[in-house]
């Protein structure tokens, strides 16, 4: 006896809205349980939709293009009565890893690039339109949308859906028609756009589109790079017995031991200089009035994928060892390798570490990661000779650099924030105190 169930988008975390970009099935084919239906793509990642049972497909409910939610009827499958279905689970995440593709565990010399973006155009302007009192009518995601554009839904009186319900369509045409009058943007800055050039006038071209996150990710980075004042800080500091003291730790662990990793003694280093500065570990209000501070220690760690770039939280730092942690780094390679990430492993991050020390570079400027209001950028360490008051002695130098939201940290502090990062790192035993 067989009967037919019905399989459809399990629940994926804070996302209201997802893109099915390609559907890998058709009727009348024989799939397995967890086999990939079809994958998913929000502005974060790359997802694979599994299959939560075994069977034959009777019936396709998506295509490419369609905009899906928790609970979208996805396929219908004939199943066997003596094989039941299994529970729905969460559905996998970025197919390219967020940890690049290197070894399980990322160190300090980890490759973390982050891709260069075209700016967007100049934000999207408010119009001389009266809205007092107007309430838009709009869906949730219509609502999202216009907020990553900086539309206020007040400005569009009347929108092209069912009783005048605003489409994204409608916010769409909104910003066409900022941009082409021209009129000041409500942030105060009136960029003009980059004109458009037809590059096949000076030789052969080819054209390749951006994938969706790193279209968002470019609008994001462009928002902050408008609104947020951002200073970096450039220093460096000496980490050879960091280093002594994570090798001979390696060692004693022998081949089949957790091996530590030097990003790990970065996490514990940045969360207690995050202790002792408390607005290092903020987030500004909307408004610009008030500060939320935070009493936990969550850290993003920014790696690159072939999609774009991804940031995996790894959470209460200040809770755990650098065993752990570096188990959990590990842990989160493999998910992010074999695209199992979910996007509630890439929230509520209170500060990023960006490293680009698998390439090189001694300096880099990193954009922060709003709404956290810092980020530490580091490239590859190197022996340099160093003097110390009587003559030149060789020490492995890490470069480091810290992007922080000006309204909200001030040079004095954020100086002083490096000053107690660098002790933390040169000196390990700090962290005991």
């Amino acid at each position: 006896m067989s009967s037919l169930i019905e399989v459809k988008v399990p629940d994926v975390g804070n996302v209201p809205e997802i893109d099915i970009v390609e559907v890998l099935i058709q009727p009348g084919d024989v799939v397995a349980v967890e086999q990939t239906l079809a994958v998913m793509e929000t502005d974060k990642a790359t997802m694979d939709l599994p299959s939560s049972a075994a069977g034959i497909i009777k019936t396709v409910h998506i295509k490419p293009g369609d905009k899906v939610a928790e609970g979208t009827l996805v396929v219908t499958l004939e199943v066997s009565d003596a094989a039941p279905a299994a529970p729905t689970e969460p559905a996998a995440a970025p197919t390219p890893t967020p940890t690049e593709s290197k070894p399980a565990q990322p160190s300090v010399e980890d490759v973390v690039k982050v891709e260069p973006t075209k700016p967007i155009s100049a934000p999207v302007a408010a119009v001389a339109v009266s809205t007092e009192g107007f309430k838009a009518h709009a869906t949730p995601s219509v609502r999202l949308y216009a907020r990553e554009l900086g539309v206020d839904l007040g400005k569009i009186q009347t929108g092209n859906g069912r009783k005048g319900r605003i489409l994204k369509s409608d916010v769409q045409s909104f910003v066409k028609q900022v941009m082409s009058s021209g009129a000041t943007a409500t942030s105060g800055a009136g960029i003009p756009s980059i004109p458009a050039v037809d590059f096949t006038q000076f030789g052969d071209i080819e054209e390749k589109p951006l994938s969706k996150i790193k279209r968002l990710t470019g609008q994001n980075l462009t928002r902050v790079w408008l609104n947020l004042p951002l200073v970096t800080y450039h220093d460096e500091v000496a980490i050879d017995e960091m280093e002594e003291f994570r090798k001979s730790t390696n060692a004693s662990q022998g081949k089949d031991g957790i091996k530590l990793t030097g990003l790990v003694f970065i996490m514990k280093a940045l969360v207690g200089a995050m202790q002792k500065y408390p607005s290092f570990n903020s987030s500004l209000s909307p408004e610009g009035d008030k500060l939320y501070l935070k009493k936990y220690f969550h850290l993003g760690i920014a790696v690159d994928t072939p999609n774009g770039l991804v940031v995996p939280v790894i959470r209460d730092v200040d809770k755990k060892g650098i065993f752990q942690l570096s188990t959990e780094l590990a842990e989160m390679s493999e998910l992010a390798r074999t695209g199992k990430l979910k996007p509630s492993d890439m929230q509520g991050g209170c500060m990023t570490i960006s490293s680009l020390g698998g390439i090189g570079g001694t300096a880099f400027t990193p954009i922060v990661n709003a709404p956290e209001v810092a980020i530490l950028g580091v490239t590859r360490a190197k022996v340099q000779p160093v003097w110390n008051g009587l003559a030149f002695e060789p020490k492995l130098m890490l470069p480091l650099d810290i992007t922080y939201d000006h309204r909200v940290i001030d040079g004095a502090e954020g100086a002083r924030f490096m000053e107690a990062l660098k002790a933390n790192l040169a000196d390990i035993r700090r962290l005991l105190l």
